[in-house]
């Protein structure tokens, strides 16, 4: 049986944020699924460990291994995990390298050979996919995946439609996999399905339009949500499009979220509105430290990495990064980028890392999950990494 393992960036640069050195790239959602879970489909095997310096002891819940980016023992295939596979699976013959536009992103490990580090030597063959050139792309692999992601669940086992919906369109694109939806929800399936999965609560005066996919045990609490992709246990309410929900994130409240990437337990307080397009209609740029990155896209709005924070009204710039653990309060229209563990938008004041981690307890514990030795020691680190211990309010 062959082995599948992916490979992190080196030292995942500004482009990355500000999700890197927070959690694998191979862990965020390119479409309806993790870039992981697009190799596992695309090589039909499970990731035996994911390779990766910036995330050294990352524990989180279903994740691989993480381990240092060592010798690989074949018969195995090495992904990168900056790239995401389409929905083919992938021709693993006798080539030693798959490429993508002439780019290797991959490598093929014969039986009783050793992979040491990436080679740009061999025969290689062409694979379908996305080359993402940073975590803003992950728009970009939601325009590009979602569709197709979604209508491959229309042979999926459901329910058919609930009972008092309104769909616009053919039925067969309403995918209700053991979701509650109360009378009333209009499903507009006319460019897209809508997925449901298991647990799903969808309350009245909701529209959704496809292609759409809702994750597990998320609660949709009204308003109007297209061409996203939601993690589990997401809270959902007012508008969302052309967005990518990690998963346990919360936005309970009216305000606008468009073509933003939300990471996970992210909470965004009541009327947090996002712009996803300059007055000029030009292309976005992203600055982060320093660095400006030029993304070529027209629509962009927000990235928010894990345990973000945003004040009532909080008004959001096109390009935004608000950095991992930043509590974004104290001015309606924060700075486009907010640093890791921000306290308040001014001023160089850090949440301290017993205050983060006694917050993320009281979090977790509101969708009944432990913060357990593991995931306390892996929050620690990050911490460490993104922050350099710095304390404030």
């Amino acid at each position: 049986m062959t082995a599948l393992y992916l490979l992190e960036p080196e030292r995942p640069g500004p482009e990355w944020a500000p999700f890197g050195g927070v959690r694998p790239i191979a862990e965020l959602r390119a479409g309806a699924w993790r870039i992981r879970e697009r190799w596992e489909a695309a090589c039909d095997a499970e990731t035996t460990a994911i390779l990766g310096r910036h995330v050294a002891g990352f524990s989180e819940a279903d994740e691989p291994p993480i381990r240092n980016p060592d010798a690989v023992e074949g018969p195995a295939v090495v992904g990168a995990a900056w790239f995401a596979p389409a929905g083919e699976r992938l021709p693993l013959t006798a080539a030693r390298r798959l490429t993508h536009r002439g780019e290797t992103v991959g490598w093929i490990v014969g039986a009783g050979e050793r992979w040491t580090g990436p080679y740009e030597t061999g025969d290689s063959v062409e694979v379908e996919g996305l080359r993402l050139r940073g975590a803003f792309d992950l728009i970009t692999a939601l325009e590009q995946f979602l569709g197709e992601d979604c209508a491959d669940l229309r042979a999926a086992p459901g329910t058919g439609v609930p009972e008092g919906s309104l769909v616009l369109g053919d039925a067969a694109g309403v995918v209700v996999m053991g979701a509650a939806v109360e009378p009333g929800v209009v499903f507009d399936v006319r460019q897209g399905t809508v997925v449901l999965e298991a647990g799903v609560e969808v309350r009245h005066g909701t529209r959704l339009e496809g292609p759409l996919f809702v994750g597990s045990r998320s609660r949709v609490l009204g308003g109007f949500l297209r061409g996203s992709a939601f993690g589990p246990e997401c809270r959902l309410h007012g508008e969302i499009a052309s967005s990518v929900f990690l998963g346990y994130a919360n936005k309970s409240h009216d305000g606008f979220v468009g073509h933003s990437v939300v990471g996970q337990w992210v909470n965004l307080g009541a009327l947090t509105t996002t712009s996803n397009l300059k007055n000029t209609y030009g292309p976005v740029r992203l600055e982060v430290e320093g660095h400006r990155l030029e993304t070529g896209r027209l629509n962009l709005g927000t990235l928010f990495g894990d345990h973000v924070k945003t004040a009532i009204g909080t008004m959001l710039a096109t390009g935004t990064v608000l950095s991992a653990g930043a509590n974004v309060f104290g001015a309606p229209a924060p700075p486009r980028y907010v640093p890791p563990f921000a306290w308040g938008c001014s001023g160089s004041d850090r949440v301290t890392a017993e205050g983060f981690l006694r917050v993320a307890e009281r979090v977790m514990a509101r969708r009944d999950v432990a913060l357990t030795p593991e995931r306390r020691r892996s929050l620690e680190r990050t911490y460490a990494r993104m922050a350099g211990g710095r304390a404030g309010g």
